[in-house]
């Protein structure tokens, strides 16, 4: 089920496959510059997350956990679009992004998705699609979607309308 605000969107993941299919059709909606943020504690989801927004979005490569190696880059076969796949949960803030280039990164205007982005936050662009990821019950996740920016807000739009068949008030 899900609950519709004008800016974000409610939704309860049953499965860790679920919590995937909504990754792919967000995956699928995602072009050159957004910037995907996703938030929560150990556990959460959110590579499971961005395992489908890889699949959605057309990676020829699997989708793991950049943990130790911090980045990772994903192409697909249509285009030369890249996916930037950060986690900032080794970071200690804003000041250490330099030492995974995310200037850089952010210039090349590819698709960004950052596990743990609140560690970096002041760093990163206002307008981006903010997504928590909450723990209910061991299978179980509240994923909410706040969307930061007009992109953001008919990204949310899009994705609410393809998957619950819900138009957002004024889209």
């Amino acid at each position: 089920m899900a609950i519709l605000k004008d800016n974000g969107l409610d939704i309860i993941s049953h499965s860790a496959e679920q919590t995937e299919r909504l990754g792919a059709r967000l995956g699928a909606l995602l072009q050159p510059g957004d910037v995907i943020c996703l938030s929560g504690d150990m556990g959460a989801g959110k590579t499971v997350f961005t395992k489908g927004i890889g699949q959605g979005w057309g990676a020829t490569s699997p989708i793991t956990s950049p943990t130790f190696n911090l980045v990772h880059t994903h192409r697909r076969e249509q285009d030369t679009n890249q996916l930037y796949h950060l986690d900032c949960y080794r970071l200690a803030g804003a000041a250490e992004t330099d030492t995974i280039g995310l200037d850089d990164i952010l210039d090349e205007q590819g698709t960004l998705v950052f596990e743990w982005p609140e560690r970096i936050e002041a760093a990163l662009p206002k307008d981006r699609l903010w997504i928590d990821l909450i723990v209910i019950e061991s299978t179980r996740r509240n994923v909410v979607f706040e969307g930061c920016g007009e992109r953001y807000v008919k990204l949310i739009a899009e994705f609410r309308e393809r998957s619950y068949g819900h138009k957002s008030p004024g889209h």
